[in-house]
């Protein structure tokens, strides 16, 4: 079965979330709970957060889960 990724996007930026990679650290939602939310669909709202806030969010992602992928280019899920 292929891994399932994700990808959330603004004009600015896309999230991708690989939930295979995630370890549950609640790191994203503790630090930026207006976009990370997993109480709502879909739990990532990025644009609910400037950009650069955002990319320094993600990039603390302690598993890896998490990155960004500059522009937008991928489908909401």
């Amino acid at each position: 079965m292929p891994d399932v990724i994700k990808h959330y996007s603004t004009e600015e930026v896309t999230v991708v979330w690989q939930p295979e990679k995630c370890i549950h650290s609640a790191h994203c939602f503790r630090n930026l709970p207006s976009v990370f939310n997993p109480r709502v669909k879909p739990w990532v709202q990025p644009e609910n957060a400037e950009s650069a806030e955002l990319v320094s969010v993600v990039r603390g992602c302690p598993s890896g889960a998490l990155s960004i992928a500059k522009g937008a280019g991928a489908a909401e899920e």
